[in-house]
């Protein structure tokens, strides 16, 4: 199954092609000159397809990160302004003892 991100197979992300037949995964016996030869360029092509997945998540990542960060400002306090705290029961046990207590305190 083809992955939304990557737009390849998981299988194809690690092997770097989809198998066919279950034939595909026995590897064939041959001459250990091409077996060199072709590790070094399986190498090459398997690092540069795991480099482009990686360029393709870190795009998509980011795509989602500006979606999800649309009409949001970035929150900056410095040190003496003045802030609210919203308080939670689970947060700030011992400042709020029960859920009819004022939320709100501050300023801070």
């Amino acid at each position: 199954m083809v992955h939304s991100t990557t737009k390849l197979s998981p299988f194809e992300v690690v092997y770097g092609f989809n198998p066919i037949t279950p034939l595909d995964l026995i590897p064939f016996p041959t001459s250990f000159d091409f077996i060199y030869k072709e590790r070094v360029s399986k190498y090459k092509f398997i690092k540069d397809l795991h480099e482009k997945v990686r360029n393709q998540i870190q795009a998509q990542t980011e795509k989602v990160a500006k979606y999800h960060n649309k009409g949001k400002r970035a929150g900056s306090f410095n040190e003496g302004d003045l802030v609210w705290l919203h308080l939670r029961k689970e947060g700030f046990p011992h400042l709020r003892k029960f859920k009819l207590s004022p939320r709100g305190n501050g300023p801070f």
